[in-house]
């Protein structure tokens, strides 16, 4: 497949380019003393990603302690529900630690210990990169630190209980919003602080290179497996495959091996409340590019060109901006992206959970809600393959204080 001169046969060979760059994202615009570490993460991570150790042990890693190949589910009874494509979801809710985080936190466990490196440093929103950051961390036997912003604390309590018994040290975040954004500052400055025996481990495919790159490489488990799976299943490719976007991790594992084939393929972003300034962080949809946090993207910007407040239901997907490579795949026209509603998200997380016995993280809930409405109103036939990228185990105290233990179906249905 082309798109504007781009051979998706050969993409991953030249995206990105060697100083990180997709087109005009990317890079690391980062300070002087920081430039030296990154150099030195870059370098080892472009060698032992070509070695066969490296590999055979994340493999073996993945498939011990993992449990990994993760299964891909035909969601009947929400497809029928839904009258229209069949839906299928990637579970990686099923990924040890509930999520699909814990694909990069292995992979950046083991380039830690190559480093020799004794303390691992990261920033967390909904907690499923904290918890999976800190397994990692006592699976490798390394010191863990998780910078959190204070309404996240809150809001993820389960999740920060999981941290905390796993070893991790928590840095509550309490300035700004007090959310992911504060929570990436704070975890750059410890670094900042500490780079000699620390290496940061960005939880998405954000940040300054070779981190979207490394994320992305790891991540990509999710569409090989599923893209394999599928077929097995039903014999064809699915119509459209979707995920989530905040900072676009999960999306990014499932998107890149099907770039060459026949597919669909859409990122599902957070239009929370509304399309005013601060109800939304849907980045793509209302941003323009900009530098934050060491890299060149689409960003949420405030009057003076700063990181705009944004908001979400999900906390792990309020985030001012999105990962370089998705704002590249979409200026070729390989990927679109849409918005869902927390109205939305809440509709699918509780038929989700009643028709096919599945309680999804309210980030998945958005992917699910968008399959759920391209199922009603524009394909009747056909197939929908999510990425369920994590469970909701992390947000049921917060769905019930909220929205109260028994779902009113017509109080969110249009």
């Amino acid at each position: 497949m082309k798109i504007k001169n781009i051979d998706f046969a050969t993409y991953l060979k030249k995206y990105p380019t060697r100083d990180g760059f997709f087109g005009k994202y990317g890079g690391a615009y980062i300070p002087d003393e920081l430039k030296k570490p990154f150099q030195e993460i870059d370098k080892a991570y472009q060698t032992i990603c070509h070695s066969a150790q490296f590999i055979n042990e994340l493999r073996r890693i993945r498939k011990e302690f993992q449990g990994r190949p993760t299964p891909v589910y035909h969601c009947s009874r929400l497809s029928e529900y839904c009258g229209g494509a069949q839906i299928y979801v990637k579970r990686e809710d099923l990924n040890h630690t509930g999520a699909h985080k814990l694909n990069h936190c292995m992979g950046e466990g083991l380039l830690a210990k190559y480093l020799g490196k004794k303390r691992l440093i990261a920033e967390t929103g909904a907690g499923q990169h904290g918890v999976a950051l800190a397994t990692a961390a006592a699976y490798f036997g390394l010191e863990c630190e998780i910078h959190m912003g204070e309404v996240d604390i809150k809001k993820q309590a389960p999740n920060v209980a999981r941290m905390k018994i796993l070893g991790a040290k928590i840095i509550p975040v309490t300035h700004g919003a007090k959310t992911l954004k504060e929570a990436v500052d704070s975890a750059f400055e410890s670094y900042l602080k500490n780079y000699e025996d620390s290496i940061y481990c960005i939880g998405s495919v954000v940040g300054p290179h070779p981190f979207p790159q490394m994320v992305r490489d790891f991540q990509m488990v999710v569409g090989e497996e599923a893209r394999q799976q599928f077929k097995e299943m039903t014999g064809e490719m699915p119509d459209v495959i979707c995920a989530c976007v905040g900072g676009g991790s999960n999306s990014i594992g499932l998107f890149i091996p099907f770039l060459n084939d026949p597919v669909e393929i859409v990122g599902v972003e957070p239009l929370g409340r509304g399309s005013k300034r601060g109800e939304h962080a849907a980045s793509m949809t209302y941003g323009s590019e900009g530098v934050m946090h060491g890299f060149n993207s689409i960003m949420l910007k405030d009057e003076k060109g700063e990181p705009d407040a944004v908001y979400s239901i999900a906390s792990g997907l309020d985030y001012p901006s999105v990962g370089p490579e998705h704002a590249f795949l979409h200026d070729i026209g390989r990927i679109q992206y849409e918005t869902i509603t927390d109205e939305e998200t809440i509709e699918a997380f509780f038929m989700m959970s009643k028709l096919e016995g599945i309680i999804p993280a309210l980030e998945s809930a958005h992917a699910i809600a968008y399959a759920m409405k391209l199922a009603r109103t524009k394909m009747k036939t056909g197939s929908i393959l999510v990425n369920l990228s994590g469970r909701g185990d992390k947000d049921v105290d917060y769905i019930i204080e909220k929205y109260g233990s028994e779902y009113k179906k017509e109080a969110v249905m249009k």
